[in-house]
């Protein structure tokens, strides 16, 4: 759990700053902010287009026989 925790948390302090670089290479390039915004929604979309299939339900145990 420690190991999963630690990648979890990993990835979002990089995710982190790779968007807020970005965002800066991308406003010193296009000069605004609004190519940063537009990514962002349309990542916000992407990601919840392949979230929607996603069927969460309880996990049935089968007894095992000893």
């Amino acid at each position: 759990m420690r190991t999963l925790f630690g990648i979890v948390f990993f990835s979002y302090q990089l995710g982190a700053f790779i968007g807020v670089w970005l965002g800066g290479v991308m406003y010193d390039h296009y000069g605004s902010y609004n190519t940063v915004w537009w990514a962002g929604i349309g990542i916000g979309i992407f990601s919840a287009m392949v979230h929607l299939p996603v069927r969460e339900a309880p996990l049935v145990k089968v007894p095992q026989m000893s």
